[in-house]
């Protein structure tokens, strides 16, 4: 009987919960110089945003990023699915269209079976095909753990980029996906995530955020980010940040995995949603009688997560019926901006 490879045994973290947690990574970059200007450098590094943006000429921009990450699912063709899906997101949470992609391949040559490694490549090139672009190439090494992942090449108008940093006082929250794949995985790790629990996981983080392309067309999208490693309360304070503008998020309608919620309740939790608290929590206020577990679930890592949109009041619900028509079935308003300091405030 062959030997069942189990790929998160391999790696000492998975999916996006891989990340540097924000303080450190701030840390990191303190000393870097700033960017020289270049004039059609329309989004670099200053905004902490999802992807690089290049003005071509008057109609086209480049939009550039990659992601990459270890395993966060045993299955290689679900892997693969998965960090395809989350690379590309960062194109859609642009208001860009995908065009190509590069594989970023780093694998335990030694350890791992060449079939187990197709089978990553394969789901990856699955996704591609589903969000109608090519891998075009890449780059591959023989790594201590296994890592997948993509550099992602899109393009849209210089003039319907959606950046993280133009949301406006009185704006709207919307989020597209519902929170609690990072407890998932901590479960899944344990050896203790049910069937449905995993099926919820992979759902979620296969879906492509495609709807993040439309609503770039529409001038009443303000800003726009994907939900990932930095959790809800982390990307969110990044449109604060650079929006100069409070937030006010309500935790009762935020769509949450059922089972994740479950878990969350019994303790399931990753090292990586107490690493986001420490980087930003004192720039979040919490209702008083928030539970321990509550405060982690808004920590939780995304892998894959939702698209987080902040748009005019009297769009939400052309906006909310965009995302239903996609298949975002959960989609919800969470909140809105606020003009005061760049804060979050969580109520129930």
């Amino acid at each position: 009987m062959a030997e069942t490879i189990r790929l998160t045994e391999y790696s000492h973290g998975g999916g996006c919960g891989c990340k540097i947690a924000p303080a450190v990574l701030s840390q990191m970059l303190a000393s870097i110089p700033a960017l020289p200007s270049y004039p059609n450098l329309m989004v670099g590094t200053e905004s902490s945003d999802d992807a690089a943006v290049y003005r071509l000429n008057d109609e086209q921009a480049v939009v550039v990023t990659t992601d990459f990450f270890m395993p966060i699912v045993d299955d290689a063709r679900d892997f693969g699915r998965i960090a395809a899906t989350n690379a590309l997101s960062d194109i859609y949470a642009m208001g860009a269209t995908p065009i190509l992609a590069l594989a970023v391949v780093g694998m335990p040559i030694n350890k791992l079976p060449l079939e187990t490694i197709r089978d990553i490549l394969a789901g990856g090139a699955e996704v591609c095909a589903a969000a109608g672009i090519p891998i075009a190439g890449g780059h591959s090494i023989d790594a201590p753990e296994p890592i997948y992942g993509l550099v992602g090449v899109g393009v849209g108008h210089p003039d319907k980029i959606k950046r993280n940093d133009r949301a406006q006082a009185g704006d709207v929250l919307i989020l597209g996906k519902p929170l609690g794949v990072g407890i998932l995985s901590a479960a899944l790790k344990k050896g203790e995530l049910s069937i449905e629990g995993y099926r919820q996981m992979v759902d979620t983080a296969t879906q492509l955020n495609t709807v993040g392309a439309a609503l770039g067309k529409r001038s009443d999208v303000h800003a726009m980010t994907d939900v990932t490693g930095f959790a809800l309360l982390g990307h969110l304070l990044e449109i604060c940040r650079g929006s100069k503008l409070g937030a006010e998020i309500t935790y009762a309608s935020l769509p949450i995995l059922s089972v994740a919620h479950l878990l969350a309740e019994q303790g399931y939790a990753t090292g990586a949603a107490d690493r986001n608290w420490a980087s930003y929590g004192d720039e979040v206020t919490l209702a008083e009688d928030f539970s321990d577990w509550q405060r982690k679930l808004l920590c939780d890592p995304q892998t894959s997560g939702g698209l987080l949109v902040a748009c005019a009041p009297e769009a939400a619900e052309a906006i909310l019926a965009e995302f239903h028509a996609a298949n975002f079935t959960e989609a919800r308003v969470i909140g809105r901006m606020s003009a005061g300091e760049a804060r979050v405030v969580v109520v129930k």
